[in-house]
């Protein structure tokens, strides 16, 4: 159920550093992509139920609702578990990176971060949830 405009793939981008969202935001759209923001928790469940990005690249440490609950919710519901969510955070310790993966996060990225990379993650994870997303 996500979006399927024929034209750009749309990333929820949920961070409340504003440098960080001001920087990632305009790497994604030069990438291709259109870009939605939240900066907390309650906004990116919202956006997210109402607008059905294709991605969800996801702070953990957030105002009002931290990343965690906020996979949780989406990934444990039918209509929004193929959104594919890549948890974004400074938290880096392996007890974090589990608690993302039992959370429902199908990638963990450590900030700092190679943007670079992060951009490779979200086409892989784009194209996964496209070939999912195909009829049999």
């Amino acid at each position: 159920m996500t979006a399927l405009s024929a034209g750009k793939k749309r990333v929820l981008f949920v961070d409340d550093e504003e440098d960080l969202v001001t920087a990632l935001s305009a790497r994604l759209q030069a990438g291709g992509y259109e870009v939605l923001v939240a900066r907390d928790g309650l906004e990116a469940l919202q956006k997210a139920r109402s607008l059905f990005p294709d991605l969800i690249i996801l702070d953990l440490m957030l105002p009002k609702m931290d990343g965690y609950k906020v996979a949780r919710l989406l990934k444990f519901d039918q209509r929004y578990v193929k959104i594919p969510i890549i948890m974004l955070t400074a938290r880096g310790q392996d007890i974090d990176q589990e608690a993302g993966k039992k959370a429902g996060a199908d990638d963990y990225i450590v900030k700092p971060f190679d943007s670079a990379y992060l951009m490779i993650r979200i086409k892989e994870l784009l194209a996964k949830a496209a070939e999912s997303a195909k009829p049999e």
